[in-house]
């Protein structure tokens, strides 16, 4: 169904209908669309609602990409279209340091690799390195390609029924879905229509999110400095260019990203170092501000909480689009196994199914990121010593560096087919 058949049904008067709704074209609401569409086949009748839709993609930041969530980009056809620009991570080390130090000692390093999916025996990279803005791109035009609506609009009003979730679009577009998925991001309209509130709180941290190039090549290795503002993560990306993620306070964010460029520079290069020669920025530096936030509810009547509608949590695992992708493996398995039992897709066992899938997974992880803020972003030299021990342990600990690299990877614990490469 195309968005302009969809929205002439509902000016008739008479709504439009879908199998599925999803509001947000982010990363986690495409992956969902093209996961469903996989396992739905090609009658299902999907639409993709977000005002973004109505122009270029503009995100300029790049992420993570795990093997997991890489296998689910590759079952539904994405992958192939952005591989030429993600650079797999070939190590990752891990320093405990203050700005300016000389010297930063490796407390603890993971190799790059992880036993692939299936019976080969091979390995393939725990992750990839991925700008947001091809992948997202890429993702748009297969989901058109595939058929599915895509609605330059946004949700403004939804009312669950017995049978269907009735919602309205901003352009006045009447329709009506069996079920319906909030991808629309931390602020989710959709989450607060549902009545769903959360539970969290501000970090006072802010994310300082940039490009440096650089004179060396980087060899595709990860490097996390943990300062006592928060983690600075030199992330490779493909050709000598880096993806930087630089935690400070909120306060302190703003006062560097206020600098004249030449001082953002050096205290840029106080942090990086100059272990891959000299760098230069190369795009327009950015702060998101950063907190813990984690939905009471994943699922309401006809209604589904996926990715940062349902949760948001530090990066300093850089788990947060892998948790979104995570969920959207969980839910497009659940819907399809009840598509083909005959069963209602958007009904009660169908979404408490998801959530039981999800609603653990996420909260370990929020614990987990938060803990580990906490414990690092701090200047106590006690502190310090005690988690400089730990990470040594670890590091002396093979089987423990395979739990811990396995699980970052999102093949640990119980992993949805897609997740594991399989189709749906």
């Amino acid at each position: 169904m195309s968005p302009v058949t969809s929205a002439a049904s509902s000016a008739a008067g008479k709504p439009a209908r879908h199998d599925v709704a999803i509001a947000g074209a982010g990363l986690g609401g495409l992956a969902l669309a093209l996961s469903l569409r996989q396992g739905l086949g090609d009658e299902a009748r999907i639409l993709i609602a977000d005002p973004a839709l109505a122009g270029p993609v503009r995100d300029g930041r790049a992420s993570a990409i795990a093997a997991g969530a890489r296998h689910l980009l590759d079952a539904v056809g994405a992958w192939q279209r952005v591989a030429a620009e993600a650079q797999p991570m070939t190590a990752m080390e891990i320093t405990d340091s203050r700005p300016g130090d000389a010297a930063r000692p490796v407390f603890l390093s993971f190799d790059g690799e992880v036993p692939a999916a299936g019976p080969s025996g091979d390995s393939e990279p725990f992750a990839h390195m991925v700008p947001n803005a091809p992948l997202q791109q890429a993702m748009i035009e297969l989901a058109r390609e595939r058929g599915i609506a895509l609605v330059a609009s946004s949700i403004v009003q939804m009312a669950a029924k017995p049978a269907a979730a009735e919602f309205r679009l901003g352009d006045g577009g009447e329709h009506r879905a069996s079920l319906l998925c909030a991808c629309d991001g931390g602020r989710s309209k959709l989450r607060a229509l549902a009545g769903i509130s959360t539970v969290g709180w501000s970090y006072e941290q802010s994310a300082i999110v940039l490009t440096v190039g650089h004179e060396r090549d980087h060899g595709g290795k990860a490097i996390e400095h943990f300062l006592p503002a928060g983690p600075f993560a030199i992330l490779p990306l493909t050709g000598r260019r880096c993806s930087i993620v630089w935690t400070e306070t909120t306060e302190a964010a703003k006062r560097l990203l206020a600098l004249p460029p030449v001082l953002f520079h050096d205290e840029l290069e106080r942090r990086f170092g100059l272990f891959l020669g000299a760098i230069e920025v190369l795009d327009q530096p950015r702060a998101y501000p950063l907190g813990l936030q984690v939905a009471r509810r994943f699922v309401a009547d006809r209604l589904a909480l996926v990715a940062d509608a349902a949760h948001i949590i530090h990066p300093i695992a850089g788990q947060g689009i892998n948790m979104g992708f995570r969920d959207v493996a969980a839910l497009a398995e659940a819907v399809t196994d009840a598509a083909r039992l005959g069963l209602d897709i958007g009904g009660p066992d169908v979404l408490e199914r998801y959530q039981r899938w999800r609603r653990f997974d996420t909260l370990a992880m929020g614990v987990a990121t938060d803990g580990l803020n906490r414990l690092f972003s701090n200047r106590s030299d006690v502190l310090r010593l005690v988690r400089d021990v730990g990470l040594g342990i670890v590091d002396r600990l093979p089987r423990l560096k395979d739990f811990f690299i396995r699980d970052a990877a999102g093949l640990g614990g119980s992993v949805p087919k897609l997740l594991r490469g399989e189709a749906l």
